[in-house]
């Protein structure tokens, strides 16, 4: 039985739900491993019953001396040292735009070797599964390591309870160096929106969305499915829509349960982005477009037509 830690995000005070997936590969083939789920800026007793929900046996409050909710080099720093206090041996996290930074930075200062989003880990073999070649063959990463440190593709794991007695407990880490970054302002965007590699589902526009006003169409959609609205980036070299919805090889990787592409071709550089999705939906005016190759489901249709009459049906 091995001892996994988890880094667990947290949002408006609340669990990300993609770390539940986390969670589950943090338990191991088995589902026997020891879970500590490590957190920062967030009240353990507030988030225990989300996480004990998951298996996280420990829920480990991170503060520390240094300016912990701001400089991201004190906060690998803790961390690190909270692994090394618990003596895990293997770390997880999200392969968001916090995990990446997160990570990078615990890797260097542990000096560890780590593997970035994964779909699937072995924490018994060290191990992690990782999309290549735009999505076309899978490797599998195995680590000479002490402490596997891993990211998870966020929804790439689908999360299964296993409920456990959780114990909260507070650890001071040691100081860390702040190092050379100097946070002076954190601003959040003005829209909150849901993030497409949190979206468990995703409705996303091609070039066939002629303009950006026509998003306003998927947006509809995606506002009666709880769905994250994305782009091409066709759609996006032409103006329709900013790099930020972009999905691909060049822009966002997701893998929602559920993936709607209109109007999108269905390149292999879109295709290497959202892959993993567990179930996609192709819309597209030519039958013989890639994307019906890759689908789950295919309509051969306008877009303008279709997408306000699926709209209204699942409303």
């Amino acid at each position: 039985m091995a001892k996994t830690g988890v880094f667990i995000e947290i949002g408006d005070g609340r669990v990300k739900e993609t770390n539940f997936g986390v969670l589950t590969a943090a338990r191991g083939a088995s589902g026997n491993n020891e879970v500590y789920a490590f957190i920062m800026n967030a009240d353990g007793n507030a988030v225990k019953d989300d996480l004990s929900a998951y298996g996280a046996s420990k829920v480990i409050t991170i503060t520390s001396s240094g300016d912990i909710g701001a400089s991201p080099d004190v906060q690998a720093a803790a961390i690190g040292a909270a692994a090394k206090e618990y003596g895990v041996d293997a770390l997880l996290g999200l392969f968001s735009a916090t995990g990446r930074d997160m990570f990078a930075r615990v890797a260097a200062m542990m000096d560890e070797p780590m593997v970035s989003d994964c779909i699937a880990v072995d924490i018994d073999g060290k191990s992690g599964v990782k999309s290549h070649f735009s999505g076309k063959t899978f490797a599998t990463i195995k680590l000479d390591c002490n402490v596997m440190l891993a990211t998870i593709r966020p929804n790439a794991i689908e999360p299964a309870q296993a409920p456990v007695d959780a114990e909260v407990i507070s650890y001071s880490a040691p100081p860390g160096d702040a190092g050379k970054v100097k946070v002076i302002e954190v601003k959040k965007g003005g829209a909150e929106k849901l993030d497409l590699t949190e979206a468990p589902v995703i409705i996303t526009g091609g070039r066939a969305i002629k303009a950006s006003e026509n998003y306003r169409m998927l947006e509809e959609c995606a506002a009666v499915i709880g769905a994250a609205v994305g782009a091409s980036r066709a759609a996006v070299d032409a103006g329709y829509a900013p790099h930020s919805m972009q999905v691909g090889q060049t822009g966002k990787t997701v893998s929602p349960k559920l993936y709607i592409a209109c109007g999108v071709s269905g390149a292999v550089q879109h295709f290497a982005g959202m892959k993993t999705s567990k179930v996609i939906v192709g819309i597209n005016t030519d039958k013989d477009a890639p994307i019906f190759a890759k689908c789950d489901y295919g309509i051969v249709g306008d877009i303008f037509e279709v997408v306000p009459a699926l709209t209204e049906a699942l409303k």
